[in-house]
């Protein structure tokens, strides 16, 4: 628990100073405890302000879902496609999906500033009129390097995608508007980087390993049961 850590912090902190030591220790231990009570802080708000966004988060018609449309446990994803880690995470939820029948993923695409990132979260939406987000989105992720508009058209051609057809529909005006959504929705929830997991009332901030995200998932089934 984060109180049990934060008491054993304080102690550590006290037996530096009786031991002298603290002048050169005592800072570093300061920020660690500060560090547990922002968090500590914003858990207390993510589980006022996720219940209050859940519609929001799981039932945008906008967002692209994966997995168990009718899974018992939800895991919202905010990613970028240039961003490193997302595409690591990618193919953890990717084995989580095929471990777990019953969990469904939604996809929030939550693009920076760069302009291939935003390039790549259009002709993402876009190709969901054609019904292959989820290989566009996947060979997205698995692409080597910084995406620019060709390689994102390249790609798109790759997975069987109409390329003219998918930047007539890339202008669709309601593909800006979901965006807004995406970032209105991370900024109320004080998310600011990717990737970003929302999964029951938490958010989780990069994507832990398999093992422990299956843990995760299935604390969060439990909790739901009861």
């Amino acid at each position: 628990m984060p109180e049990q850590r934060a008491s054993l912090v304080a102690l550590l902190v006290l037996a530096l100073l009786l031991s002298g030591l603290a002048a050169r220790y005592h800072p570093v231990a300061t920020d660690y405890l500060r560090q547990l009570e922002n968090h500590r802080r914003l858990a207390a708000d993510w589980r006022k302000l996720i219940p209050e966004r859940r519609d929001a988060l799981l039932n945008d018609p906008a967002a692209p879902t994966a997995g168990n449309p009718n899974g018992d446990v939800p895991l919202v994803v905010f990613f970028d496609y240039n961003c490193p880690d997302c595409r690591t995470a990618d193919l953890i939820i990717q084995q989580a999906l095929k471990d777990d029948p019953n969990l469904k993923v939604v996809y929030k695409e939550y693009p920076g500033k760069g302009p291939g990132s935003k390039f790549a979260a259009v002709a993402a939406l876009a190709s969901r009129k054609q019904g292959k987000y989820e290989p566009f989105h996947h060979a997205l992720m698995a692409a080597r390097g910084r995406l620019s508009g060709f390689s994102i058209l390249t790609i798109a051609r790759q997975v069987g995608l109409d390329v003219e057809q998918l930047k007539r529909d890339m202008d669709d005006p309601a593909i800006p508007n979901a965006l807004e959504r995406n970032r209105a929705l991370a900024t109320g929830l004080y998310i600011t980087g990717t990737p970003a997991l929302v999964l029951g009332d938490e958010v989780i901030a990069k994507v832990p390993e398999v093992p422990t995200l299956k843990r995760l998932i299935a604390k969060e089934r439990e909790k739901a049961k009861r």
